[in-house]
């Protein structure tokens, strides 16, 4: 894995933009006034991202990815609006540049932000980049920290209220992730399917509404240059909205992996490496940070890990439908399996972390 994002101008055949009539649509908007290049980041497993250049710098172009019927998951629009409404009052987000409806364009709708240049953690330990145990501490702690800086925003005032309907908030969660499962299903898995009846039997009260992310991780972090345990942004707000920050939460200790966990679990972030804070110290800081307190914390998570599953198991229906050829999608099925377990022992013994 290497140590920034690095974009390829080999692109994915099925993948591929028309560079013209997309150069011709940013200059008549007077983003761009020259020639562009287009190159293709090739680590995401959602939405489709490209690294537009051009004499005024560099951007990123996001579009849903092709086969997918998932609307709500990959509007475009409703994700250029978040930036929109998030960068006066929170500065951890690119700066929107333009959104496009016109699907004649590129084939779908799409936005531009601007790239922020730092250092993003993937999979594995980049090569070059030495994650001591201090380092991943501190990491750590300010993801917790950060996460709880999001969730103290002020939802009226910013007018971040318009996003969501926090009304009920978990209990749509619960069904509709349900539901998007079973519309996606390909194989047997009965972890997923018992994950699935417990959670619709224990469902919690609505907690007081928050912005959130949804999608929170590591690799969803971009480091900076220069101090690698500063948080200059954080990415991929296609699943924002206002709503139960303890779903948030939960979103969050569901990627953070541990040493001990399945093995099929730890691409999901870096956060099984030593200097890393577990998973309950987690929650530990999140409570100090926001002064509220954390119930309930084995159903948030255990709706987390099936959440998880569920979207690996979209992304992995299409890819057995051959609406895309990216050949890592080929194993995901494991991956969902071993969510589905992992939600299951955290139901059966009554904790997240310290199995």
């Amino acid at each position: 894995m290497k140590l920034m994002d690095k974009a390829s101008s080999v692109i994915r055949k099925e993948e591929e933009i028309d560079k013209q009539v997309l150069q011709s649509y940013l200059q008549d908007n007077n983003v761009t006034s020259g020639d562009i290049s287009i190159e293709q980041f090739q680590s995401g497993f959602s939405n489709l991202t490209y690294l537009i250049r051009c004499r005024e710098g560099e951007f990123v172009l996001r579009r849903p990815p092709r086969g997918a019927n998932i609307k709500s998951a990959h509007d475009m629009g409703r994700e250029f609006r978040v930036l929109s409404l998030l960068k006066p009052v929170y500065d951890k987000v690119p700066t929107p540049t333009i959104y496009c409806e016109d699907k004649s364009i590129i084939g779908a709708q799409f936005y531009l932000m601007e790239r922020v240049q730092g250092i993003i953690l993937r999979s594995s330990p980049p090569k070059s980049m030495s994650l001591t145990p201090s380092l991943m501490l501190t990491i750590s702690e300010n993801a917790v920290d950060n996460l709880a800086a999001l969730h103290s925003l002020d939802i009226e005032s910013t007018g971040l209220i318009e996003l969501g309907k926090p009304e009920g908030y978990a209990k749509r969660q619960v069904e509709g992730w349900i539901e998007r499962y079973e519309k996606s299903k390909t194989d047997l898995l009965p972890s997923m399917d018992e994950l699935s009846v417990w959670l619709k039997d224990h469902i919690p009260p609505d907690n007081p509404p928050a912005m959130i992310h949804n999608d929170y991780k590591y690799d969803n972090l971009v480091l900076s240059l220069e101090n690698h345990s500063e948080i200059k942004a954080v990415l991929d707000w296609e699943m924002a909205t206002v709503g139960d920050p303890m779903m948030d939460l939960g979103t969050a200790l569901a990627y953070w992996s541990e040493i001990a966990d399945n093995s099929a679990l730890k691409p999901f972030s870096l956060t099984w490496m030593p200097g890393n804070l577990k998973r309950q110290e987690v929650i530990d800081r999140y409570q100090l940070r926001t002064g509220k307190e954390v119930n309930n914390i084995v159903f948030y998570y255990a709706y987390a890990s099936f959440k998880l599953g569920v979207i690996c198991q979209q992304i992995y229906a299409r890819y057995k439908r051959g609406s895309t050829t990216d050949a890592r999608f080929a194993s995901l099925i494991g991956v969902v399996n071993a969510c589905g377990h992992n939600g299951m022992k955290a139901v059966d013994k009554d904790k997240i972390s310290g199995w």
